[in-house]
């Protein structure tokens, strides 16, 4: 059974990030839970816990520079597995690197957003994350 408000799940490795994020999705009152995969390794490890049964998240939010397993790996194994590969990545990075762009795409990336440094920008970008993909966005069941 899929929970009403499906998590979002967020593999990123810099605390501060981290802390960005979450105090924005916080201050923005969201009602889905966010799980924290905080290298590749950890967000690769996700993939048998989906498989068992843990609730899929609405969307993946993607660091590409991740210790372990950097970030296209993750996006590769997602995009390539048939029960996950559904589920809508944003890959969520400090790269504006052409090639980066371009693979992310090419592995099957759903958007692509280059990380804003201010909070209120951010608030912003948690802003349209939240009302895109966790209430206007219907996913296939």
């Amino acid at each position: 059974m899929t929970p009403m408000h499906p998590p979002i799940f967020l593999v990123e490795d810099n605390p501060v990030d981290v802390d960005l994020t979450l105090r924005a999705f916080q201050r923005r009152k969201l009602v889905n839970a966010v799980v924290v995969a905080r290298d590749g390794e950890e967000a690769l490890d996700w993939l048998a816990k989906w498989e068992a049964g843990e609730p899929r998240p609405a969307v993946i939010l993607l660091d590409l520079n991740l210790p372990k397993v950097d970030g296209l790996s993750v996006l590769k194994a997602l995009k390539t597995h048939p029960d996950l590969q559904r589920i809508p990545v944003v890959v969520l990075t400090t790269s504006k690197e052409d090639r980066d762009i371009s693979t992310a795409y090419a592995l099957g990336a759903n958007s692509y957003i280059v990380k804003p440094v201010a909070f209120d920008n951010f608030m912003d970008v948690a802003q349209q994350i939240e009302l895109y993909w966790c209430l206007t966005n219907e996913p296939p069941r």
